[in-house]
């Protein structure tokens, strides 16, 4: 009987080796696109460039090498290099003055307009007779308007008090006029566990009520649904202490932040 004869391998390398060969370049090539734009640094970006030209031609201009004559094209051996290299240049860049100066100067701009923004946003719950009911705060990013919890929702409740209502209202008025950048509700509660047939622990009732906020504004004051956010931060943003019941009162709160259009959020 005759044997079957053996069926010859095919020739050249498998095909899936061809492909793995091509995806490990471009995630070569996507990583050290990372690394270029991770800091705004001119001579950076002009290294790589140069370097991209002398091993791939994608750019063009004259062929240079990263640090002592590593380019890029050397494989993912040299990544490392190229790690440390960036390192370097970041560090560099940290400890530039200037560099310090620039950073500083946009930080003092985004505080003054925190500051003139809440000193606006004053005037307006003067006017709408909420200065005792609402606390304001900022920081360089945003104007930090605080409630008590106790008084937008019953103990255990996220459903809005009705006589809490209009409150909400004029403070949408506030907002929809001052809130050219995004808008954040944040529900927060103080440490007491919590757990009940709607709610299974303060992250749930929290984020439940930052929703209620959220409905309520965008139902009401024609905010866009698009630049405003809620979240629910649970126990974990104290800002008083939680061993007293006074303490436990603040933190059980509702912060509205209202970001200016010089924020880097």
């Amino acid at each position: 009987m005759a044997k079957r004869k053996a069926e010859e391998p095919p020739k050249g390398a498998p095909a899936w080796q061809s492909t793995f060969a091509d995806l490990m370049n471009l995630l070569l090539c996507f990583f050290v696109m990372l690394f270029a734009m991770s800091d705004v640094d001119k001579q950076k970006f002009e290294l790589i460039a140069a370097s991209f030209t002398q091993s791939f031609s994608v750019f063009s201009g004259g062929a240079q090498a990263i640090g002592d004559g590593i380019l890029i094209s050397n494989g993912v051996s040299q990544l490392n290099e190229l790690d440390e290299y960036m390192t370097t240049m970041g560090k560099a860049a940290e400890s530039d003055p200037e560099e310090k100066d620039k950073w500083d100067e946009i930080e003092q701009e985004q505080l003054q307009e925190s500051e003139s923004l809440s000193e606006l946003v004053e005037e307006a719950l003067n006017e709408q007779s909420l200065d005792g009911m609402v606390d304001v705060d900022f920081t360089s990013q945003y104007v930090s308007l605080t409630l008590n919890g106790a008084l937008l929702f019953d103990s255990g409740s996220a459903e809005i008090k009705t006589d809490s209502l209009p409150i909400l209202e004029k403070l949408g008025v506030i907002l929809r006029k001052y809130g050219k950048s995004i808008i954040e509700i944040e529900g927060h509660t103080d440490n007491v566990p919590i757990h009940n047939s709607r709610y299974a622990d303060n992250n749930e009732l929290s984020s439940a009520r930052a929703l209620s906020v959220f409905n309520y504004l965008v139902e009401n004051s024609n905010l866009d649904p698009a630049m405003v956010k809620h979240t629910g931060r649970g126990e974990y943003v104290p800002i008083a202490d939680n061993s007293t019941e006074t303490g436990r009162a603040k933190n059980r709160r509702v912060e509205i932040k209202i970001y200016h259009t010089l924020s880097t959020y």
